[in-house]
């Protein structure tokens, strides 16, 4: 057997073969899942659309109240009372109150549905991430398989050297420990994939042991995610952020509550109707006003405090928030810019180089000038090399899933 004849075997495809079941495959298939499945998601949409609910009774009277007097009562009998008045009232709040009301509660169901936009987006961004590394150990396992698949007839090779007399018995015993070594290391990455299997399965609600079908490709990068169009990203983060959204929903209930808060300066109305009936009929007719009388200006005073001083945490909490996150995405694009250039000098320059060296170290094994350990060192570069791009590649694929969450939405 000649060394020539194994020597493709570091340069072959090695991308995961297509898979019969179509879940896990690709990220889009994983998303598609869990946005119909994910408890927690679910979850998060009830309570927006209970808050929806509450804007309606918000800015609504409140039920009116009935009330009947009997007088001059002699004796239970009908006939032996002497009237009967009813009272009819309706209370109806100072002016604006109502409006205010439902401000406030329509700002508060902007912020469920903006913890409900916030929780997709972590989601996706959890199953993204661990797509790309589920897709690297998948890659990582097949290079390591190349290698073991090369090093396997590396020993044959060097057995027949040996037996021809041309090489020491020492190649064949290390190529058997770095098979020993490379199995060791497929153990390992069998592991980690049952444990990025079941955290994908967690995420999708499914039973934690239900198999995935193997990944297939990754997305690609869009252009505009790099740090030159910080500035396009940047807005686009103040518009479409959920955390940012649910910020400026709570100054907005905060600002409400605020001339709530104000308006209970004046009194509350109750009016009334009041029909007197005698023996079967209606004798007299009155009418009421009543008001409450807002004397507690010292406790009024503590709740305007109140007010303001929650406004303008609402206010800091927005700002930390856009701090936070503009610095997230600050790295985030560095981050997946450095992956990229990575990407680039590891497939065009670290691979053909290692290429090289694999050549010149087949050459020198074949006249006896290199020794076997050289030529295994050389054969490991390349698959190095392959091992680094794939590296770059899910470092940007888990760089793109953050500055997607960032923004909230697809790129």
């Amino acid at each position: 057997m000649k060394l020539s004849t194994i020597y493709p075997l570091l340069f072959g495809m090695w991308l995961i073969p297509a898979a019969a079941a179509p879940l896990g495959s690709d990220v889009a298939s994983l998303l598609d899942y869990a946005r119909g499945h994910n408890p927690e998601f679910a979850a998060m949409r009830y309570e927006a659309d209970a808050a929806a609910q509450r804007v309606q009774p918000a800015a609504a009277l409140p039920d009116p109240v009935l009330r009947a007097d009997v007088m001059n009562i002699a004796s239970l009998q009908a006939t032996q009372v002497g009237s009967t008045r009813y009272l009819l009232m309706q209370s109806v709040p100072w002016f604006g109150k109502r409006d205010l009301r439902r401000g406030a509660a329509e700002a508060g169901a902007d912020q469920a549905q903006g913890r409900a936009a916030a929780t997709w987006a972590e989601l996706s961004a959890q199953i993204k991430s661990a797509y790309a590394q589920y897709y690297y150990v998948a890659g990582n396992q097949k290079i390591t398989r190349d290698l073991l698949d090369l090093v396997v007839q590396m020993e044959k090779v060097a057995q027949v050297r040996y037996a021809n007399g041309l090489a020491a018995q020492q190649d064949a015993v290390r190529a058997q420990v770095e098979q020993t070594i490379m199995k060791t290391e497929l153990v390992a990455l069998d592991n980690t994939r049952r444990q990025i299997e079941a955290r994908l399965n967690a995420l999708l609600s499914r039973p934690v042991t239900m198999p995935l079908a193997a990944p297939q490709n990754l997305r690609s990068i869009p252009a505009t995610v790099s740090l030159e169009n910080y500035t396009v990203l940047e807005n686009r983060i103040r518009e479409h952020n959920p955390d940012l959204f649910v910020d400026e929903a709570g100054i907005r209930a905060s600002e409400k509550n605020r001339d709530l808060v104000y308006k209970n300066r004046y009194p509350d109305f109750t009016f009334g109707i009041s029909p007197t009936q005698l023996a079967n009929g209606v004798r007299e007719w009155g009418v009421m006003t009543e008001l409450n009388i807002p004397l507690q200006q010292e406790t009024r005073r503590s709740q305007e405090r109140e007010s303001e001083a929650m406004l303008a945490a609402a206010k800091a909490r927005k700002e930390a928030t856009a701090n936070r996150i503009l610095s997230a995405l600050t790295e985030n694009l560095s981050g997946i810019d450095a992956a990229q250039r990575t990407e680039s000098l590891s497939y065009g320059g670290l691979l053909p180089q290692a290429k090289v060296t694999f050549e010149s170290a087949l050459s020198g094994y074949q006249t006896g000038r290199v020794d076997f350990a050289t030529l295994l060192d050389s054969a490991r570069q390349i698959l190095n090399a392959r091992l680094e791009v794939l590296k770059a590649q899910t470092d940007a694929q888990m760089r793109l899933a953050e500055i997607e969450r960032l923004l909230g939405e697809e790129l």
